[in-house]
């Protein structure tokens, strides 16, 4: 349950406000005025703070303020005998959640304690995603295919030029995609991807242009399709090789043009995307075995970028398990296991054929069936389907 500090100098309030939060089953700690309050917040960490407005030595504004410069993800509502318009706005300009008149209502209490708590669940899960996202979707490594890549991206993420990332499956041709946006003047507009290997052919021009109500047999409402969806950002077109002549023509023209028209639709519709494309196909033997459009190569490919495998950068590859042990530790809710040297070094002779992606499963599999750390005994016994 939520821990809970009450900072008030009156003692008979606090036991109330005890009383009271006790029974809803919150943990509840006590301080007699704003400097134990701080102390306490030094040593401990707490899910909301009632604080007193005027109290002896440091008062509650003093409190809220040195909380939030210590960067705490702590919820606060204040309370006062004297309450006016001009305390409540200079409470919440300094970071209060809400301002609470003494004597206070029960149930505008309990109500505003529950709301505050759902922003404080909010606030930390948020930042644990972003947190989580940030990692997940890093380019590590030091190796110098790496480094070129790394590079490369700095060049032109900044830039409004079409990138065409080559690399075999499973190399991280996606993270390629997303720190070119990521690094981009669109990075806060979206980022929307379609694998194109992923849909069927017949439904393809449907997903990325939209259609119109009654258009075919099953469109029984108007669909707003992927170009659309990225305007101000970027479309990320994964396994494009896979894409019929017929969705490649469309493309073509809508990179031609910036204008779209969607299925059974006439209107035509500006749009404002940047695209970033990918395949793990030789698309100069696509063409020449006319199953892709060149043109449209060239209209993509003004940036192409290789992303190679990962047996021909092992020395990424001590980086890549030091990354792969945190963030699976950090998914399970446990400590990170170690890993002996020996180990690693077992890992950088394998070929790797499902490269990024592979090593990351073999990580959690040694994970799971090791004991308290992994040992090249245990590298050796459970990858041995990858030799």
């Amino acid at each position: 349950m939520a821990k809970i500090l009450i900072i008030d100098d009156e003692k008979s309030i606090r036991k109330t406000l005890r009383e009271i939060l006790e029974y809803e089953n919150y943990t509840i700690d006590e301080a007699g005025d704003g400097a134990e309050g701080l102390a306490m917040l030094e040593k401990n960490d707490y899910d909301l703070v009632l604080c007193d407005i005027q109290m002896p030595k440091v008062d509650g504004i003093e409190v809220l303020e040195k909380t939030m410069e210590s960067g705490k993800d702590v919820q606060f509502i204040m309370v006062s005998a004297h309450g006016t318009i001009e305390n409540a706005v200079e409470a919440t300009k300094r970071g209060a959640f809400d301002f609470i008149q003494k004597p206070p209502d029960l149930n505008r209490l309990l109500l505003t304690i529950r709301n505050a708590l759902d922003k404080s669940t909010l606030v930390s899960e948020t930042k644990t995603l972003k947190k989580k996202i940030s990692k997940t979707y890093d380019i590590i490594g030091e190796s110098q295919k790496i480094k070129d890549i790394k590079k490369t991206i700095d060049k032109v993420a900044p830039t409004e030029a079409r990138v065409l990332i080559t690399g075999p499956n499973g190399s991280g041709k996606e993270l390629v995609a997303r720190w070119l946006h990521a690094q981009s003047k669109r990075a806060n507009g979206p980022l929307v991807e379609v694998n194109c290997a992923a849909i069927p052919t017949e439904l393809i021009e449907s997903e990325l242009f939209g259609h119109e109500k009654g258009s075919f047999t099953s469109a029984i409402k108007q669909r707003i399709g992927k170009f659309e969806q990225a305007t101000g950002g970027t479309l990320f077109l994964d396994e494009i090789g896979d894409m019929s002549l017929s969705a490649q023509a469309k493309v073509l023209r809508a990179l031609q043009e910036n204008k779209i028209t969607r299925v059974g639709g006439e209107k035509e519709i500006k749009v404002d995307v940047r695209i970033v494309a990918a395949t793990n196909k030789d698309i100069q033997k696509e063409i020449e075995e006319n199953r892709f459009r060149e043109d449209l190569f060239h209209r993509l490919s003004v940036i192409p970028i290789y992303v190679p495998p990962l047996r021909d950068r092992l020395e990424d590859i001590p980086l890549l398990v030091d990354k792969f042990l945190v963030e699976i530790a950090e998914d399970y809710g446990d400590t990170c296991k170690p890993i002996e040297p020996e180990a690693v070094k077992y890992l950088q002779t394998l070929k790797w054929t499902g490269n990024i992606r592979e090593l990351k499963n073999v990580i959690e599999r040694l994970i799971i069936m090791s004991g308290k750390v992994i040992t090249a005994e245990d590298a050796k016994t459970y990858t041995i389907i990858n030799k």
